[in-house]
């Protein structure tokens, strides 16, 4: 529903008296897109999982146990914080969007356990014959 004239002519005043009082921070929030945040945090994680190689390698070739178990944790955290990101960013909140794409259709038209999908199947099998 769209707002009235008045309402749009309060929005605006307080719109401008933000932009008046703190330029910087109404700049900030007017043009920050959550996506931009997860974003940041991908390509951060990409560079600990390299980072992690790196040491996990450096463990290896130089007998140093506890340098190659540390790689393997630092790309293990990378990966997981990685993968969160991913998926927040993708779907943001961790919840699946209906009819976002690569989403199978059964998925959107509700779920079924394994053994009713089975039942159903079955049915439609007695039916045929």
């Amino acid at each position: 529903m769209p707002l009235s004239e008045h309402e749009q002519r309060l929005l605006d005043q307080i719109e401008q008296a933000l932009y008046a009082e703190d330029p910087k921070w109404a700049n900030t929030v007017r043009i920050s897109d959550p996506r931009n945040h997860y974003k940041r945090r991908l390509v951060k994680a990409s560079i600990g999982f390299v980072l992690g190689v790196v040491l996990l390698m450096v463990g290896v070739v130089a007998p140093i146990i506890p340098l190659g178990v540390g790689g393997f944790v630092v790309m293990l955290a990378a990966c997981l914080w990685g993968l969160s990101s991913w998926k927040r960013m993708n779907g943001f909140g961790g919840e699946a969007r209906p009819g976002a794409p690569g989403q199978p259709e059964r998925r959107r038209a509700g779920r079924q356990s394994f053994m009713e999908r089975m039942e159903e199947r079955w049915r439609r099998r007695g039916d045929e014959r």
